[in-house]
């Protein structure tokens, strides 16, 4: 697996919800913060999102926004209209004017992730993640949608692994999608993975986790001297190359102790230890308690 695709299997997105909503007229709507991953598509018209504290975002038909955790926002028909406070609901959500033809209609839908590893997809992401159909075809993340929408809607067997899948089809496409790179990421994986001679170093460390790599090992994957490879990892990445390898071990060292699985010499070698002690030293250094006093918390 590519690291993309290691660190969202990590993050096991689950308990999808979704949900038509749609407006007429002037209207406006206060969420506040849910802290969880949101998602939502323009299937027709147009409405205006405003995260807090920042300035109000023109959403039209086609656009997709991932928020990967909802912090508090509004949504009206129009910049500077009143906006009324509303908890979030399960059901169909109609505003504004309740007869007629809607202004505006969207599906949007909200789901979990991993308590466990959910840092992991926020060191991705930047606060909103914004796909503009004019920028190009969004037909595929709609599709993705839809698929989600017809999932929840009815309780058949094989439903909650085909939602996790689907959940992880969605999460790829928005964090691969091109017009990302031209927004601030924040220094973490994504930002290393679109770095073209970084990327081949953090293939080489999640495609084999157990190798004791050393920096110049990396430096040269990448075709970079030791100390100019150092240097740009840091920057782009937000720590240098070991540490990082060091914090993913602890994110799968995290996830298997939460489901308990195996025993502490095992793990320790699965992810290049060479004892049990050694493991356990550098997961409290990183973590700051023992991996049993961890996987009993779980």
């Amino acid at each position: 697996m590519d690291p993309l695709s290691d660190v969202i299997a990590l993050l096991r997105p689950h308990a999808a919800l979704s949900k038509p909503i749609s407006g007429r007229g002037e209207w406006g709507v206060r969420y506040a913060a849910y802290g969880q991953p949101g998602f939502a598509i323009v299937l027709a018209g147009q409405s205006w999102l405003a995260l807090d504290g920042a300035e109000p975002v023109l959403l039209e038909q086609g656009d997709f926004v991932l928020l990967p955790a909802t912090p508090a926002f509004t949504l009206s028909s129009r910049p500077g209209a009143a906006c009324v406070d509303r908890d979030p609901t399960d059901s169909p959500v109609r505003h504004g004017e309740q007869e007629g033809n809607a202004d505006v209609e969207m599906l949007g839908g909200a789901f979990r992730i991993d308590s466990v590893n959910a840092p992991l997809l926020l060191a991705l992401l930047p606060e909103m993640i914004h796909i503009r159909a004019a920028d190009g075809d969004t037909g595929r993340l709609s599709r993705i949608i839809e698929l989600i929408v017809e999932e929840t809607a009815v309780d058949r067997p094989g439903r909650d692994m085909i939602l996790e899948r689907l959940l992880e089809v969605m999460l790829v496409e928005c964090l691969r999608w091109r017009s990302i790179g031209d927004q601030a990421l924040p220094a973490g994986l994504l930002a290393g993975m679109r770095d073209a001679a970084l990327a081949g170093s953090l293939r080489a460390i999640h495609a084999d986790v157990r190798t004791g790599w050393t920096v110049a090992e990396l430096a040269k994957r990448a075709g970079m001297s030791r100390s100019a490879f150092a240097a740009r990892f840091a920057g782009t990445l937000g720590c240098a190359p070991i540490e990082y390898l060091a914090r993913w071990r602890m994110a799968l060292a995290r996830d298997a102790l939460s489901r308990g699985r195996q025993s502490l010499d095992r793990l320790a070698e699965e992810i290049g230890y060479e004892s049990a002690s050694a493991f356990s030293t550098a997961f409290r250094r990183h973590v700051g308690c023992s991996p049993g006093a961890f996987a009993r918390a779980q």
